[in-house]
């Protein structure tokens, strides 16, 4: 409980805080300044307890406030590296059409040219007429060695195979290289 206190002042006029005891005689006078300056500097128990919840209270809403502005700045940085995504994905996309565009133009360049049209037919028939050749001469080839494993005695079976290979091969070569080539000069590389 706390101490009942009464104002009065000196015969000087100083204002003074006269402490009672239980039965209500004086037991301590004080000057009010020091007396009050000395209650200021004290806080109470509800005045602790009221300040223990505020600054409690204060904690609570700085720690929401840091978080919401967490949760704000990962929002933005997300919302921006989208756009950014989204960016990248319109630049490639236009680069890629475009190409496609420059690629099929220069085809149809090149498919119009009469020279190249020529060109291609030319390449065409001389990788038949090489074809034929080589049929031609895979056959004579076979032949060959027929009558000289006839002359030697010994069947022919195990030569075929392997000179029947290496012509298809030559063939495969040989027609590859003659369909590459007109493709190369119409696009402008040798």
């Amino acid at each position: 409980m706390a101490t009942r206190r009464t104002t009065m002042r000196s015969r000087s006029g100083t204002k003074l805080y006269a402490v009672r005891d239980k039965s209500g005689k004086f037991k301590d006078v004080q000057s009010y300044k020091r007396a009050h300056a000395a209650d200021l500097r004290r806080k109470s128990k509800a005045e602790a307890g009221a300040g223990d919840k505020l600054v409690a209270m204060e904690k609570r809403v700085e720690k929401a406030a840091r978080k919401a502005v967490k949760t704000v700045r990962a929002r933005l940085q997300e919302a921006q590296a989208g756009e950014k995504l989204a960016a990248m994905e319109k630049k490639v996309g236009r680069a890629a059409r475009k190409a496609a565009k420059t690629v099929r133009a220069k085809l149809d360049e090149a498919r119009s040219n009469k020279k190249v049209v020529a060109m291609e037919r030319k390449v065409e028939r001389a990788a038949r007429k090489a074809a034929k050749s080589v049929r031609t001469s895979l056959t004579d080839a076979v032949a060959a060695v027929k009558r000289a494993a006839r002359r030697m005695g010994k069947p022919a079976k195990a030569a075929r195979p392997a000179a029947k290979k290496a012509a298809k091969k030559t063939v495969k070569k040989t027609a590859r290289k003659a369909t590459r080539t007109p493709a190369k000069r119409a696009t402008g590389r040798a």
